[in-house]
């Protein structure tokens, strides 16, 4: 049976997460537990990995790393082990090798590039809140749907080293990057728990997903 974890490090929404992922493998009977981590060692009994966010880059960095081992383990499960792995929003951003939220702060450094401030362009609303619609540029197995509506709040930009890591993006006067992925990695800007049948269908997908 697959065992999806979801990260908790006190700066997610782990409550909505958790109850939409339950209610795709129920109803879709596929076989998997759903999980909340808060113990680093605890990675080593998954299959898959969730890692939410919610506030600042840097709240969120840190967070990660006052649990003990959890940065280190990350890295052994998702690049040496190569277990699936869900980055939403600013867990999405952390996958980063620098965020410039309120001074520079190290990321994970998993997919290379800064996450920088939204420009600020004519009458556009910062942060960028609510419905968008989601371009997919790169085909990947839990993206089924070439162009969706999602649900997005950020005030913050993934721009990626390479644009090859770009696999969706979306228009808010400049393009947006929407999702990032490399190899068994993958992250959404926007929230699948939130984004009503096409969120799920992305959940149901990363959690049949075998890399």
């Amino acid at each position: 049976m697959k065992k999806i974890c979801i990260i908790d490090y006190g700066l997610g929404n782990i409550r909505s997460a958790e109850q939409s992922l339950k209610r795709i493998v129920k109803e879709n009977n596929q076989s998997a537990e759903i999980i909340v981590v808060k113990n680093a060692k605890d990675l080593h009994l998954t299959t898959h990995i969730i890692l939410p966010g919610q506030g600042a880059f840097a709240s969120c960095m840190e967070g990660l790393k006052t649990i003990p081992g959890m940065v280190e383990e990350l890295s052994e499960n998702v690049l040496i082990q190569k277990k699936p792995f869900l980055g939403i929003c600013v867990g999405m951003q952390l996958l980063a090798t620098e965020g410039k939220e309120k001074g520079n702060h190290k990321g994970l450094g998993w997919i290379a590039g800064k996450v920088i401030k939204i420009k600020k362009k004519n009458s556009i609303k910062i942060p960028h809140m609510g419905w968008n619609t989601v371009k997919i540029i790169s085909k990947h197995p839990i993206l089924k749907r070439k162009k969706f509506e999602s649900y997005f709040v950020h005030s913050y930009n993934f721009v990626c080293k390479d644009k090859k890591n770009i696999l969706a993006t979306c228009s808010y006067q400049q393009d947006i990057t929407a999702i990032v992925g490399k190899e068994n990695i993958i992250g959404t800007q926007f929230h699948p728990e939130k984004s009503q049948k096409v969120g799920l269908e992305i959940l149901k997908n990363f959690v049949s997903w075998n890399y």
